[in-house]
């Protein structure tokens, strides 16, 4: 009789078990966190562009709304935009109904994030905060502000562009 020993590859090895779970689990994390992303990135806002372009550093930035109102920006830093330092941030909303304002710095050429700051409410359509840009590796940075309000016809929005240099 014509022994045969006995093939181990049609049972998976424990240390290969525990790769493949490995790799199972992974690729869970890897399509919960993409889906995540996906759905936090969809956009529902209504964008109407500035009005011109400004100097965020030293003065208001405003856009209109369409024919539904204005809303101003204003970064009270006395003249110079810095990253990581405190930015005192000020939306003023003319003839239109805000309930929240928010304004988000993204990196307009690299992608440095969404930085997200919810204003406080004040006195009819002034809204105040503080938020901050990152610092980065280049010489000059360019980050665009975007305001975002929330309105009873859904949210809409204006951005305005600013630069950073490396301090």
């Amino acid at each position: 009789m014509n022994k045969t020993p006995h093939s181990t590859a049609s049972t998976p090895r424990p240390a290969l078990k525990g790769l493949i779970l490995m790799t199972g689990i992974a690729l869970v994390l890897f399509g919960g966190y993409a889906v995540s992303h996906w759905l936090s990135s969809r956009d529902d806002v209504t964008w109407y562009p500035p009005d011109q372009a400004c100097n965020l550093h030293r003065q208001s930035c405003s856009a209109r709304l369409g024919d539904r109102g204005r809303v101003a920006l204003k970064v009270d830093t006395g003249g110079r935009i810095e990253a990581r330092e405190p930015l005192p941030l000020e939306v003023d909303v003319k003839d239109l109904d805000a309930r929240e304002a928010t304004v988000d710095f993204i990196g307009r050429d690299m992608d440095m994030g969404r930085h997200r700051f919810t204003l406080e409410a004040g006195t009819s359509g002034h809204f105040s905060g503080q938020g901050h840009v990152n610092a980065c590796t280049r010489e000059v940075m360019p980050w665009r502000a975007r305001v975002i309000l929330n309105t009873p016809d859904g949210r809409i929005g204006s951005w305005f562009d600013f630069d950073v240099a490396r301090s």
